[in-house]
């Protein structure tokens, strides 16, 4: 995905610099969208918009730390980058702090706002396919059926077929065959595939087997 295909979302209440800003964005060859203000941005945008915020820090009624809380609660955060009329450096730390790209005064050289704006687009790509992985992750491990998450949670505990159907009080064609099933809907072809993905999804032995006895 290149700039072309993201969006860069400038959102400031002071309408001659929300040109300048767009006019500089678009010489280069981004997908520009400018609001005056974070609730218009916010009533507007769709989740499945790849792209950055480039935002003002002070506006009126919300502003951009109200609406950088805003974009964390959604199913798709973008990365923000801040723009401030002036330093303010305990801003600037809690704002970095909160998840903030890179926090700029609006002095700062076009160089910078154009080099924050393409680490924010970078942060995108990889937190857009992070969370495209694990949805389908999360999809795959919800085909399992009751005895397969068993199943599942004693493999993950290194247990061998034997030991399985031992604990679970069933002949071992019985786990080999489930073990098989698990594997088959998960897509995946071994023990070592298997903890990595469930490690990526959250799955652990606790969740598949909360009351068993370690």
């Amino acid at each position: 995905m290149s700039k072309f295909q993201s969006t860069v979302f400038v959102v400031d209440d002071d309408t001659s610099f929300l040109t300048s800003v767009e006019r500089l964005l678009r010489a280069i060859g981004y997908m520009v969208e400018t609001f005056t203000s974070a609730a218009e941005f916010l009533a507007q945008r769709t989740d499945q918009t790849p792209g950055c915020v480039v935002s003002d820090l002070r506006m009126p009624d919300m502003d951009g730390m109200a609406l950088q809380e805003a974009l964390a609660k959604t199913d798709n955060p973008l990365p923000i980058v801040f723009l401030s009329g002036e330093g303010d450096i305990p801003t600037s730390v809690k704002a970095i702090r909160s998840g903030a790209e890179d926090f700029l005064t609006k002095t700062a050289p076009k160089e910078e706002l154009l080099a924050a704006i393409e680490r924010a687009l970078a942060r995108d790509r990889r937190e857009r396919q992070s969370r495209i992985r694990n949805s389908d992750l999360m999809e795959r491990f919800g085909r399992l059926s009751p005895r397969e998450n068993q199943v599942l949670g004693h493999v993950l505990r290194g247990q061998l077929n034997k030991q399985i159907a031992w604990d679970l009080g069933i002949d071992e064609r019985s786990v080999k065959r489930h073990r098989s099933n698990l594997m088959n809907k998960l897509d995946l072809h071994s023990v070592a595939e298997l903890a990595q993905c469930a490690v990526e999804a959250g799955i652990t032995v606790e969740l598949l087997l909360p009351d068993d006895s370690f």
